[in-house]
Parts: C-alpha cells; sequence; structure tokens
C-alpha cells in the first residue's frame, strides 16, 4: 500500500505569521537607536569638523620641519627607562592579579558564597576601575611622594576592576560538572574551586592579565604626566618645555615597546591557549600549591574514617596527577618560573625610586584632611555640569566612530570572512601598530595640529578604539558556529550574502557587548586625557589636585555618577541582548 504524502505548504500561503519581537529585543532595539542618537548628537557636539582636520595635516608640515633633526637619548638611558617603565607595569598588573582572584570569586554567581558577598564582589569591581588611574597616582604621591610606588599602586588599583569582571565573567561560564564532582566527593567549597573551577578558568585568566599588562604599559605615559617615573615622565618634561625634538623620540620608543610587547604577549597567550599539555601544567602547579588538595579533604571523612582515600580521590579529580615531562611542559615550566623572576627584578627596580611607606601613615592623615570633607562652590557647578556633558560627548563620539572603523578592519581580520589571506594579514597587522600607539601620544599630537579642545580627544580615542575594538570584533566573527555558514554556502549563497545572514547575526550579541565596553573605557580615558588638555573634566580633575583637594574629591565623586551609570546602563544591555 503505497503512503500518500501531502505536501507541506509555506508559511505564506497558510496565512501563518512570523513570531514578534519579544519585549526584551524591543527595550533592546530601542534603548541602542538611543545610544546611536547620543553618539550622533555627540559628534556634532564636540566642535570637529573636516576644516579643522584639513587645517591639522598642513600644519603637520611646519611642525616636524621643527621638530627635527631628533635628539635621542643614549644607548643606557634608553635601556634604563625603558626597564623602570616596564617594572611598574608587571609590578601594578601582578598586584591587580592577585587581588582580582577572590575579588571574582565574590563576584561570581556560582562562586559567591552569599548574595551579599556577590554585591561586594560586583561593587569592588566596578567602584575600582571607575577611579581614573591618572588621579589616583595624584592622591598617592600625596601619601608616599612621587616615583614608582605611586604608579604601582595606580595601576594596581585600577587594573583590578577589569580584571576582576573578566575572570568572573569566566567562572561563570565553566561546566558545572567537575565542581559538583568533587562536591559529592566531599569537598570543601575551597577545594571545589581551586580544585575544579581555577583549572579551568587558569588559561583565561593569564590572557586576560597579558592583556591588562599590554594596556597599563600605555597608561604608565600617561601616568609620566602626573610624576610618575619613567619613558612618560620623560615625555613630560619634554613636552612641557616644548622641546619637541627631544619629545618625539621618547614618543617613537614608547611607541615601538607597545608594539613589541603586544606581539610577545600575543605569542604566549597563543601556546597557553592553544597546547593542552601547558594548560594541564599550569592547573597543576596551582593545585599541587595549595595544602588541602591532595590530603586536605581528610577532614570530611564518614564515620567509616575513609579520610586517606577520600584525599587522595579529590587530588585525582582536582588534577593533581603526575604530567609527563614533554617539550610543552619545559615550557610552560620555563614560563612560570621566568615570570617570577621578571617580577622579582621588576620590584628590585621599582624599589629604587623614591617613594616609600616611611611616614605612610603621617602623610595619610594629611591627605585625608585635605581631600575631606567633598566641596565644589556654587559657582563652579555650572562649570562643572558643562565639563561633565563634554567628557560623556567626547567618549561617545569617539565609541561611533571607533565603530565605523573597527567594522571594517575587524571584518576583514576575520580567517572566516576575509577575501584571502593577504588581506587578513595586512588587517591583523594594522591593528596590531593601531594598538600599540597609546592614546595620550595621539592625544598630543591632535593637540598639536588641532589646538586644544575636545576635538583631539575624539579622534585620539576613535583610532585607539579601533584597535582594541577591531580585534574584539575580528574574535567575535571568527567564534560563530560555521554551520548557517556552511549551509548557505552549500545552496550558491555569494559571500556578502552568507555573511548578512548566518555570520552577522550570530557576532551581533558580541559586538554590542564589545562596543558597550568601549564605551565604558573611553569614559575614563576622556577624563584622562583633559589632563593634558583634551577638553571635558579632568583639566578641572587636575587642577584641583594641585589646588584644592576638596574639590578634587568632589569633582572625582561626579564622575564615578556618570560611570557607575554607564556601566548600570550597559550591564542591562547586555543581559536583554543575551
Amino acid at each position: 500500500m503505497t503512503a500518500i504524502i501531502t505536501p507541506v505548504r509555506p508559511a505564506a500561503r497558510t496565512g501563518a505569521k512570523l513570531p514578534l519581537p519579544s519585549r526584551n529585543a524591543l527595550t533592546a532595539g530601542a534603548l541602542l537607536l538611543a545610544l546611536l542618537a547620543v553618539g550622533l548628537w555627540s559628534l556634532s557636539g564636540v566642535g570637529l569638523s573636516w576644516q579643522q582636520i584639513a587645517r591639522g595635516v598642513d600644519y603637520a608640515g611646519s611642525f616636524l620641519a621643527r621638530a627635527v633633526p631628533f635628539v635621542w637619548p643614549s644607548i643606557p638611558e634608553i635601556l634604563w627607562l625603558s626597564a623602570l617603565t616596564l617594572a611598574i607595569v608587571f609590578c601594578g598588573t601582578a598586584m591587580a592579579a592577585i587581588i582580582s582572584i577572590p575579588v571574582a570569586y565574590l563576584a561570581a554567581r556560582n562562586t559567591t558564597p552569599t548574595r551579599l558577598g556577590g554585591a561586594l564582589g560586583r561593587f569592588l569591581g566596578v567602584a575600582t576601575r571607575a577611579a581614573p588611574d591618572a588621579i589616583m597616582a595624584m592622591i598617592f604621591a600625596m601619601v608616599i611622594g612621587q616615583g614608582a610606588l605611586a604608579g604601582v599602586l595606580a595601576l594596581g588599583i585600577h587594573s583590578v576592576g577589569m580584571i576582576s569582571k573578566l575572570t568572573a565573567d569566566a567562572i561563570e561560564q565553566v561546566p558545572d560538572g567537575p565542581r559538583l564532582a568533587l562536591r559529592a566527593a566531599g569537598a570543601t567549597k575551597s577545594q571545589e574551586f581551586w580544585g575544579a573551577v581555577w583549572p579551568q578558568v587558569l588559561p583565561a585568566f593569564i590572557a586576560i592579565v597579558l592583556h591588562r599588562a599590554d594596556i597599563n604599559l600605555r597608561v604608565s605615559v600617561i601616568l609620566g604626566f602626573v610624576g610618575v617615573a619613567g619613558l612618560g615622565q620623560q615625555l613630560s618634561i619634554a613636552m612641557q618645555t616644548l622641546n619637541y625634538r627631544e619629545a618625539l623620540p621618547f614618543a617613537i620608543i614608547i611607541f615601538v615597546l607597545c608594539v613589541a610587547f603586544e606581539i610577545v604577549s600575543a605569542l604566549i597567550r597563543r601556546f597557553l591557549l592553544g597546547a593542552p599539555v601547558a594548560r594541564r601544567t599550569l592547573a597543576h602547579r596551582f593545585v599541587r600549591a595549595l595544602p588541602g588538595a591532595e590530603a586536605g579533604a581528610g577532614q570530611n571523612a564518614g564515620p567509616s574514617g575513609q579520610s586517606a582515600t577520600k584525599g587522595r580521590s579529590l587530588g585525582r579529580a582536582a588534577g593533581a596527577g603526575r604530567v609527563p615531562w614533554t617539550a610543552d611542559r619545559l615550557k610552560s615550566s620555563a614560563l612560570v618560573w621566568g615570570t617570577a623572576t621578571l617580577i622579582g627584578v621588576s620590584i628590585a627596580l621599582a624599589a629604587t625610586q623614591e617613594s616609600s611607606f616611611a611616614n605612610f601613615w603621617k602623610n595619610l592623615g594629611i591627605a585625608a584632611a585635605r581631600l575631606w570633607p567633598p566641596a565644589l562652590p556654587p559657582e563652579k557647578w555650572e562649570a562643572t555640569a558643562v565639563a561633565l556633558t563634554e567628557t560623556v560627548q567626547i567618549a561617545f563620539a569617539a565609541t561611533l566612530l571607533a565603530l565605523v572603523g573597527s567594522m571594517i578592519l575587524g571584518v576583514f581580520s576575520a580567517r572566516n570572512v576575509a577575501p584571502n589571506p593577504a588581506v587578513r594579514g595586512a588587517s591583523r597587522f594594522a591593528l596590531v601598530v593601531i594598538r600599540g600607539l597609546p592614546e595620550l601620544l595621539l592625544a598630543l599630537f591632535f593637540i598639536i595640529l588641532t589646538g586644544l579642545g575636545p576635538g583631539a580627544a575624539v579622534l585620539a580615542l576613535a583610532i585607539g578604539g579601533v584597535g582594541l575594538l577591531g580585534k574584539l570584533f575580528a574574535d567575535s566573527i571568527e567564534e560563530v558556529d560555521r554551520g548557517p555558514e556552511g549551509a548557505l554556502k552549500a545552496v550558491g549563497a555569494t559571500r556578502t550574502q552568507v555573511f548578512t545572514a548566518a555570520t552577522f547575526p550570530q557576532a551581533t550579541p558580541a559586538l554590542v557587548g564589545h562596543t558597550l565596553y568601549l564605551l565604558d573605557t573611553n569614559i575614563r580615558s576622556a577624563t584622562v586625557l583633559g589632563i593634558v588638555g583634551g577638553g571635558g573634566i579632568g583639566y578641572m580633575l587636575s587642577s584641583a589636585a594641585r589646588i584644592n583637594q576638596h574639590e578634587l574629591l568632589a569633582l572625582l565623586l561626579c564622575v564615578l555618577v556618570i560611570v557607575f551609570a554607564v556601566e548600570g546602563l550597559a550591564s542591562w544591555l547586555r543581559r536583554l541582548i543575551a
């Protein structure tokens, strides 16, 4: 008997309707349109025009004529200043990495012991990254004096916000299987975290720390303008005396150092994230260092007295078994010991500077009396509101321009979208070069060409944002599910059709999240660039730090309110599109 097959008619012919967007989707769309409108309004409000840029290009030739021939520092001076700058960066980043682990443990939803602990962890993360590092360096300089230590503390505390947040996100994404297995074996919460969660998070944590160290190297240039020793301080001295023949060589040295550090850190990340044995070795070292990894579970023994057996089971479950000495293990071990040696040398170099804790408590009392209570005269309220609005406009305008440039370079840097390897390689190289340019150097360059004001800060942050956002875009596009792309290619879709119908829709949530992250970063960067003449609240903060610290704290609290508001909006929008 032949089966009768009824043909399935298309939905359009049966009158079926497409599903309506959810309330979250509509809310997210409305918020994104509102943010786009704010970006366009900000771009028109910062006073940046093509005529201004054209005049700056014409002026560039005469400026370079006055800056050459360059006056280069001696080789020993270059090596010493570079080593001192890297020492401050390494010490600050290492300090932040250590502090970020407990903060991330509290902030992550699947490891926080209580709801109050989770709120505390998230608050610490937002608060530490909200305060501009340059302003913190000024405050620390009041307490311990100008020098390397003030820079280390400023970089370390500010970096906790980024490292702890990204690490908490990584902790929330790990599978629960290993953790539940240890819990079933009677492990404590500490053993669950160090034995099951942390080994899975460790590769991502290392990548995050390396990325933050790369950012801190560029930030160290800004700290030089507030008295922190290193290459940035020498650049600041040359710029303040209008000695461009000495300033540009220092700018070139900083650029080369940043690009070299970016390349080295990328190679380290590729090795650690691509070699399974290296990951196992690093996790193995962490677990073996914990006192309760192998035998500590004995305290959880039941009435049958099987403590030793349970301890050994937990040790094996936690990954504390023997790892063979392969080439990858040798490399990872050399990397661990090399990192420890590097940090030790960095501490020794940073300790040669003038900052110390000798009169810490005395100076702390003096600084606290200068800062508290916060006070802002009524006649400065209007100027403060205008400056805060200008800072927000700089951040939004720069993010919008960076978004346009990142969509171009980021798309052509993705392996699954670039037309050929040559285009992808050239785009990736361009992103590396752009990321090597510190925003402060770009801001100083545009201030020289276009004059003081927010326009220079917008151009600097926009170019710097392309380097960061373009790389994040490329990575997100490469990580999409290739199934829909292959299905469209199989039916003869063009490259453009595959991208618009399969690749881009899958990557959109990540792209929106990365853009919001850049906006959050640009709020703080716009504040800092104001110190060197980039407009906004930064100039008022810098003046208050030198004259009236009561106003400094009041202005800093205003900046924190703006940062918390943007952070909250970004978090809400990310939840809507998740």
